[in-house]
């Protein structure tokens, strides 16, 4: 349980990393060939397919010009309430 546990600590962090690499990423405009840019591309990869049939449940939120994409959010309290069940 415990090891499960940590991965899923581990699965937590790394999708807080994405996240924040990817404010970097679109405002920091980072070039393609960076290492930022590689870590995110990289990460993106990991999570996509998770993220992508919570984006079918909810879909992006419209927000005048731009899109709120909630499924990181909905993922990460998913993680946690599994945390939580294991005790």
């Amino acid at each position: 349980m415990n090891l499960l546990r940590g991965l899923l600590n581990l699965v937590l962090l790394a999708l807080f990393a994405w996240i924040v690499l990817g404010y970097v990423v679109v405002f920091g405009r980072i070039p393609w060939g960076h290492p930022v840019r590689r870590a995110y591309d990289f990460l993106g990869r990991i999570f996509e397919p998770v993220l992508r049939p919570i984006r079918r449940v909810l879909p992006p939120i419209r927000i005048g010009g731009a899109a709120l994409d909630l499924s990181p959010m909905i993922l990460i309290l998913i993680i946690w309430l599994v945390i939580g069940l294991l005790g």
